[in-house]
């Protein structure tokens, strides 16, 4: 078969590989790009490195359920409530939110602000409720 045929008869796919693949490179050399880390992972390093969880959903989110012993700063009020977290810079800091895009946001923030460990929760507090890990309403 010819190639352009193919391409031709197949544009739809040809598209969704082509921006796919301009997704995970941008990905990798975005200067804003965060680690993110799996909910595997945030417990591992709860339990042994004493991270600590910052949550930057709104209020009414936070209230519906969140991490336990998680610090609660929504992402419009991150950059005036800074100085609450610099006794935490050497430390790594977990983020989450309801899905991982505004975390991603705020862990840009803290880089910015020279925290040295900050870590995007994959999937956000949802994948940390499928998980089947503890949430809290109370704090």
């Amino acid at each position: 078969m010819d190639i352009v045929a193919f391409l031709q008869q197949n544009v739809f796919l040809v598209v969704l590989v082509i921006t796919s693949g301009a997704m995970l490179v941008w990905s990798f050399v975005s200067p804003g790009a965060q680690a993110g880390i799996s909910v595997a992972d945030a417990t591992i390093k709860l339990n042994r490195e004493d991270a600590i969880v910052l949550d930057v959903r709104e209020s009414g989110e936070w209230t519906t359920g969140h991490i336990p012993n998680a610090r609660h700063i929504a992402l419009g009020q991150l950059e005036k409530r800074m100085s609450e977290l610099e006794k935490f810079k050497q430390r790594a800091i977990i983020i989450c939110c309801a899905s991982g895009n505004r975390s991603g946001s705020a862990c840009g923030t803290l880089k910015k602000a020279g925290f040295e460990q900050v870590f995007n929760l994959n999937g956000g507090i949802g994948a940390w409720k499928d998980a089947g890990l503890p949430t809290t309403t109370k704090g």
